[in-house]
Formats: C-alpha cells, sequence, structure tokens
C-alpha cells in the first residue's frame, strides 16, 4: 500500500474475513489511477500526467466509498494530499512536489502507526476492525510491520526520484511500488491466520 495505492484498509487483499468480496474490481479502482498517471505522463508529459492522476484519484476514492459502502479514511487522507501537491506542482509549473507526496504521506502514516503504538492505540484495529478480528498482540505485529513498511516506501521514492529520471520515477510508482505491496501484504497472511481470536470452543488461532 503505498501513498498512491492505499486501500480503503491497509492488507485489504490479505483478510480472511473480509466480506467486500471483490478483490479484483478493489485493486482495479486501486491501481487504476497510477495505470492512468503512467499512460499520460508517457504520451502527455508530467504536467498532463498529474492533472489526469489527481481526477482519477478523486474518481477512484469515490468508487471505494460506492463499493466499500463506508468512507475508507487513508484513501481519503491519500487523495488529499494527491490534490494538494498535485495543485503545487500544476501551480508552480515544478513536478518537485508531486514527486515529494509519496515520501510525505508515507512517513506521515509510518509516524500515526508508531505514535499509536507508543500510546497503546490500536489504530489499525480502528481502521480495520469491522473488516477482520486479530488479538491485540497481532494487531501490534500487524502495525509494526505496516510502519516499518512506509517508512520502506518513503526511503524508495526519494531514492528513485533524486537519481532517476521523471519518467523512471512514474514507471517504478507502477511496476516497483505497486507489486511491492502486494507483495508485502500477502505475506502477512500467516500472521494474520495465526493471531485469530480464540472463540468460545477454543478451537482457533493463538492470542
Amino acid at each position: 500500500m503505498s501513498s498512491d495505492t492505499v486501500p480503503s484498509s491497509p492488507a485489504p487483499q490479505t483478510s480472511p474475513q473480509d466480506a467486500g468480496a471483490a478483490p479484483w474490481m478493489r485493486l482495479a479502482i486501486e491501481a487504476g489511477p497510477l495505470a492512468v498517471f503512467f499512460i499520460v505522463n508517457s504520451l502527455q508529459g508530467i504536467m498532463w500526467g498529474t492533472a489526469v492522476f489527481m481526477l482519477a484519484t478523486t474518481v477512484s476514492v469515490i468508487l471505494s466509498i460506492r463499493l466499500e459502502k463506508r468512507w475508507p479514511i487513508m484513501p481519503i487522507v491519500s487523495c488529499f494530499f494527491v490534490l494538494l501537491f498535485g495543485g503545487l506542482t500544476l501551480a508552480l509549473n515544478d513536478d518537485l512536489f508531486i514527486k515529494l507526496k509519496p515520501t510525505i504521506v508515507n512517513l506521515l502514516f509510518a509516524a500515526v502507526l508508531f505514535v499509536g503504538l507508543a500510546l497503546r492505540r490500536q489504530v489499525l484495529k480502528v481502521l480495520l476492525g469491522t473488516l477482520m478480528e486479530l488479538t491485540d498482540l497481532g494487531w501490534r505485529l500487524l502495525t509494526w510491520r505496516w510502519a516499518v513498511f512506509f517508512i520502506v516506501l518513503a526511503a524508495l521514492n526519494e531514492i528513485v526520484w533524486r537519481t532517476m529520471s521523471t519518467d523512471f520515477w512514474v514507471s517504478f510508482k507502477l511496476f516497483g511500488i505497486l507489486p511491492l505491496t502486494l507483495a508485502f501484504s500477502a505475506a502477512q497472511i500467516p500472521l494474520l491466520l495465526k493471531h485469530q481470536p480464540v472463540p468460545a470452543d477454543g478451537q482457533a488461532g493463538t492470542r
């Protein structure tokens, strides 16, 4: 879940109890803006790409709200920053802002999760409590993993945009960050299965 592909939950693909039931539709909605960004940037350049990316991200959030039938907090926050930094990019004719956006948003998400851990607040549980059930230990471990992963994504974004061309950076967002996020989400399945709450009959995972 990069800041541009932030799903309605940090690990919707990995939830064994996700009643949303439309993983491919959800993936298309979440990855669509990046694909559009890549195509338009290739044809018309970063400014047109940014403008269309802003529009596609807004549409993606609206469709996500209709699909999930709730307000997905993280995609909405990410959309806000896309509009903010995209607007600055277009207004000042400087692609620095849209390139910095993933770094800032990923660090923001990581900071929120780390602060939640420090205050013993289960931020992910608040976001995902209606989609999956985990033990307290499971929520803490999942939170640590996603917080660290957000920092890794921020570092990767900084390395790529500072050392590579704009076209490479846009391509990396679609063909690098997105697969990494999906792979990381899938890697959380064992944790989710291991830390299921113990039901009354005592036949589920450990606490």
